[in-house]
């Protein structure tokens, strides 16, 4: 295989979704390695789709990033475009296959791998990567792949988050602000992919502590808590966010502020089991709960995303040279 672009590919790879209520059941499938899913789980989750506007919005939104990184990354460039930013997902279409097919078809030598979650896990970062190689094999191509494995404590996205939580403090009440309860949550594991090593918990631990550093937060303000965890038999990471909500209302909180930052886009873990279900939890023993808005295009966020695809061109470019 020849390669004769020279620009650099930036394989932008996020989770995928259904796209109508038909597809959540193929979507299942897939997501459970084609192991069939119960009738009434099936139910169950296509009722959240149908609640969030019946399809996924993640696509739409891993789309607009990757044109309004691309652009980001291209501004200062005279014209030229010396990156070319490509869309591939790990369960649904456009698969992360299709987007290794088309950045071939168009002559990328390099690529840079970006996934959409942050902090590094076996279970999302290292999986990606894996569907990676998978691809490369199954189209037989060998491109010059650089991974971008974490970038949870980059100084461009810790600003990003910090503007979120402030911009949604002042939601509430100027005499009741100083009172907003925090909840920094993050997408529950299960609890033997930590205990075997995985950096997945502490990497979330240093985000946290970077974050309530920025925003010179006092102790007792703000928590740190999962969410959205599996309908399996086993252990998940904890404290569940429904948990840690019950318990501060019972003593007394009225004002919550989630701060999901281990999520990047809106999709049915935050339009559904934050903005539904935790909100109507709250609700119901009498508080306030509110959220950030997701980093989604934010121009601060996507200018955090080019700050990481350069450095990490220039690390592999100064490694090729020694």
């Amino acid at each position: 295989m020849s390669f004769a672009c020279k620009s650099v590919a930036v394989l932008m790879m996020a989770y995928g979704g259904p796209n109508s209520l038909a597809d959540v059941e193929p979507y299942l499938l897939d997501l459970r390695g084609g192991r069939p899913t119960s009738p009434e789980l099936i139910e169950e989750i296509r009722a959240r789709y149908a609640r969030i506007g019946g399809r996924s919005p993640l696509l739409e939104i891993t789309q607009a990033q990757a044109r309004a990184l691309e652009a980001c990354l291209n501004r200062d460039a005279a014209g030229e475009k010396n990156y070319r930013v490509y869309v591939g997902m790990r369960h649904w279409a456009p698969r992360i296959q299709d987007a290794v097919g088309e950045i071939v078809r168009d002559g990328h030598a390099e690529v840079i791998g970006l996934c959409m979650a942050p902090h590094y896990s076996r279970m999302s970062v290292g999986a990606y990567f894996q569907k990676l190689e998978e691809a490369q094999a199954a189209l037989g191509v060998r491109l010059n792949v650089t991974p971008i494995r974490s970038w949870h404590t980059h100084p461009l996205f810790m600003d990003a988050l910090a503007a979120h939580v402030r911009a949604a403090r002042l939601s509430f009440d100027p005499t009741q602000r100083e009172a907003v309860k925090i909840l920094f949550t993050a997408h529950s594991l299960p609890a033997a992919v930590v205990e075997g090593g995985d950096p997945y918990q502490a990497q979330l631990q240093e985000t946290t502590a970077r974050l309530v550093d920025r925003l010179a937060l006092p102790p007792g303000a703000w928590e740190f808590c999962f969410q959205s965890a599996g309908a399996t038999s086993a252990r998940w990471l904890g404290p569940a966010i429904e948990d840690v909500i019950l318990r501060l209302c019972k003593a007394g909180q009225k004002n919550i502020l989630v701060a999901p930052i281990g999520f990047l886009a809106d999709h049915v873990e935050i339009l559904y089991d934050l903005d539904i279900e935790a909100r109507s939890l709250a609700a119901a023993h009498g508080a306030r709960l509110e959220r950030i808005e997701s980093m989604n295009t934010s121009p601060e966020f996507i200018t955090a995303l080019a700050a990481i695809v350069r450095s990490a061109r220039a690390e592999a470019g100064e490694t090729v040279g020694q």
